[in-house]
Parts: C-alpha cells; sequence; structure tokens
C-alpha cells in the first residue's frame, strides 16, 4: 500500500512538474491547433522541387486559411535527386524544428532523403515548443522519428500533391484543415469484403510500408504494442509488399497490435500478378494467428482523397459487416 500511495504522488508530481507537455498513458503530445495569423514553414527534406509554381496550390491554401508562409532558405536548392545537400536540407529542417515562432512544418514533397539526415536533428527544442509536422510518403521517417520521442504528427496532403480544382481532393483538404485546427475527426467507411471484423482502440501509428520496412532495427522503428497500425505504399510489386509484410511481422509488429488500417496501393506499372497472391490475400497472411480488425480501401496514401490521419492520437476503430468507423479522441 505504502509503495502503490508513492507511485501515486511521484505521477501527480511529475504532471505538476511538466504540465501538458508529460505523456499521458493513453496519448501522446498534441501541439497546439493553429489559429489565423499563424506561420508556417514549407520546406523540401527530401526530393527536389522543379519551380515555385509546384507549391503555388500549397501556399494559396494556406493563405485562404489565414496562415503566414515562410520558406526553407534551400526550398528550391537542388543536388543530384535531393533538394540540396543533405546539410542543407538538415539546417531548414532544424531551424524549423528550433523556432517557437513557427507553429508547422509543412514537406513539400516526399521522395527519398530524410533518413540521410534523420540522425542528425535535435529534438531539444521542438519538445520545449512542438508544432505540427505535416506530409506523408518519406515524411513517414520524421513520423516513426517524433511519434517514438511521444509527439503527435499528421500523415496528410503536401503542397506538390495540392490541386485545389480537384473535387476529389476537397475532402483530404476538409480533414487537414480540421486537425490543423481542432475539430475531431471520425471517419465512416463502406466496409470491403476483405475486412476483418473486430472492435479495437488503440494509438495510431504507421504511414508508408516502404519506409517502415526500411526503419526496423532503427530507433524509428516502432512498437505496435497496444496500438494500430496504417499502411500504404505507391509503385510497388506484389512480391515486394509480401516481403515487406513478412518482415515487420518478423519483427513483432503484428503480435500485440490492436487494428489494422490498409490504405491506397498502388501497384508497380503493369504489374501482371505473377506472384498469386493479391494485395489482401498477402495482408490477411501476414496477420494469421491474430484476432484484431483489419480495413482495407482506406482513403489515404498516394492518392487524390488523401484524408488527414493524426499520427499518435488515439483512436476507436469499429469494423462491422456492412461499414468501418475510425473515431479520433
Amino acid at each position: 500500500m505504502q509503495k502503490f500511495t508513492l507511485i501515486i504522488v511521484f505521477f501527480f508530481l511529475v504532471q505538476f512538474t511538466f504540465g501538458s507537455n508529460f505523456p499521458s498513458l493513453k496519448n501522446s503530445i498534441q501541439p497546439p491547433h493553429l489559429k489565423k495569423g499563424d506561420t508556417i514553414l514549407i520546406l523540401a527534406p527530401a526530393g527536389k522541387i522543379k519551380d515555385y509554381d509546384a507549391i503555388k496550390a500549397g501556399v494559396e491554401l494556406a493563405n485562404k486559411w489565414g496562415l503566414v508562409v515562410t520558406y526553407g532558405n534551400h526550398l528550391y536548392s537542388k543536388h543530384n535527386t535531393f533538394a540540396g545537400t543533405d546539410a542543407q536540407r538538415l539546417e531548414d529542417l532544424q531551424k524549423g524544428l528550433d523556432n517557437p515562432n513557427i507553429k508547422m512544418i509543412w514537406s513539400a514533397r516526399g521522395g527519398y532523403g530524410l533518413v540521410r539526415i534523420v540522425d542528425e536533428l535535435d529534438f531539444t527544442k521542438f519538445k520545449q515548443y512542438p508544432k505540427w509536422v505535416v506530409g506523408y510518403s518519406d515524411v513517414t521517417v520524421l513520423h516513426n522519428k517524433i511519434h517514438n520521442l511521444g509527439y503527435q504528427t499528421i500523415h496528410g496532403q503536401m503542397p506538390i500533391t495540392l490541386d485545389l480544382e480537384n473535387p476529389v481532393q476537397s475532402e483530404s483538404i476538409k480533414t487537414l484543415h480540421q486537425v490543423l485546427f481542432g475539430k475531431k475527426l471520425k471517419y465512416k467507411l463502406v466496409a470491403s469484403e476483405n475486412n476483418r471484423i473486430g472492435n479495437s482502440e488503440g494509438q495510431l501509428v504507421g504511414g508508408n510500408l516502404s519506409i517502415l520496412y526500411s526503419m526496423l532495427g532503427s530507433d524509428a522503428s516502432l512498437s505496435t504494442d497496444g496500438k494500430i497500425l496504417f499502411i500504404e505504399d505507391v509503385g510497388e510489386a506484389l512480391y515486394h509488399i509480401d516481403r515487406m509484410m513478412i518482415s515487420l511481422k518478423r519483427a513483432g509488429y503484428f503480435k500485440n497490435c490492436e487494428g489494422l488500417i490498409v490504405g491506397d496501393f498502388r501497384l508497380k506499372k503493369n504489374e501482371g500478378n505473377t506472384f498469386g497472391l493479391t494485395l489482401e490475400e498477402i495482408v490477411l497472411e501476414a496477420v494469421e494467428g491474430t484476432d484484431f480488425p483489419v480495413v482495407f480501401n482506406f482513403p489515404a496514401g498516394h492518392v487524390d482523397d488523401n484524408r488527414a490521419l493524426i499520427i499518435g492520437a488515439t483512436i476507436k476503430l469499429k469494423v462491422k459487416d456492412k461499414k468501418a468507423k475510425l473515431v479520433f479522441e
């Protein structure tokens, strides 16, 4: 009894000392929601950008929301396939993490490159002044790293993928605005015949499957114990998707997982199914022996209808015969 009392006293002392910056048992720390007049930073931490027009829609959208846009010093730099050298991209990202006046870091695009600089980043000031980090694809490197530090990020649209005239993108833009400005998210989906029925609750983690696979064994690898995993990918052959899913299985990703959400998978062009299994069969085979719910065809990934997801937030997942529901707490 005395030991229990000491634990309770310690918990309240920590809460008093750290306030809202102390991660709860259920949720990681959520950065402050945006408001009109806030400053955001658009940078390119991975692949290079052609010209200003490539991010024009993102700037227009941010301005429409009443946000002030600043840019990384090396946003348009080019070095081989990258948006500048490793040192240049690192400099832009580190300045964004350190600056308390920046309320959101918006990756202009994905591509490849964050894994080359992630180990050099210092998150000391970010922890003092948390801010939203937004993007998908290669940005999964940051989603993983920041989740493991105990903070939430947003898997969502990026400036280079935006087309404000495309009606298919309207819902993804709406959901990104909802997350950033503090409105609750919930999704109702028509059920896929491949879904696995069930109810669960846990922190949402994940992102691009290829990146999750490449992070195995590093400090940006995930613990999925008690969590719900989201995956998506593009341009991969079925045999490689199988290799990645089996690798995640061998690493224990599905052992104590609470759920699996499968986003869009655009297969390799002209991919014939010489492997023999469909995407759905590959996924379900990898999670055999588990009983958590599985949802297919969630509208997120390398598609126009790329709905926002809060990585690190607790969600309730309910999968029934004819519908599936995701509710963010």
